[in-house]
């Protein structure tokens, strides 16, 4: 199973980027995909990790945490095996190593490695 995520970068407050995370060895159709942020500073732990957006399976549904909705939003696109977050004015408080998780059917858990956002004037 691989969890690969892009589209990090540095930008400023106000600005948007949008996080892909590409997925293969999974029945991602059928897996719970979500997006966790870690801010500087914080362990390398996963418990550590703070949710940020989940998209459901076989639902149209989404959750996003209150401290990024209305900014954020998850998409996922199961023909293509991805899942995206996009995120509109961001804030300083925004930064964070952003981290891609499915959670499978079976109640597996996978991670990807990570991608730095950095929000900086």
């Amino acid at each position: 199973v691989r969890l690969v995520e892009s589209g990090g970068g540095v930008v400023q407050p106000g600005g948007s980027l949008t996080l892909s995370c590409v997925t293969s060895g999974l029945s991602f159709s059928t897996s719970v995909m979500s997006w966790y942020r870690q801010a500087p500073g914080k362990g390398g732990d996963p418990i550590e990790r703070d949710f940020v957006a989940a998209a459901f399976s076989r639902t149209p549904e989404t959750n996003v945490a209150d401290s990024v909705k209305g900014r954020f939003t998850i998409a996922r696109d199961n023909a293509k095996n991805t899942v995206y977050l996009i995120m509109d004015n961001l804030k300083p408080e925004d930064t964070a190593e952003y981290y891609c998780n499915a959670q499978t059917s079976g109640d597996y858990d996978f991670w990807g490695q990570g991608t730095q956002v950095t929000v900086s004037s």
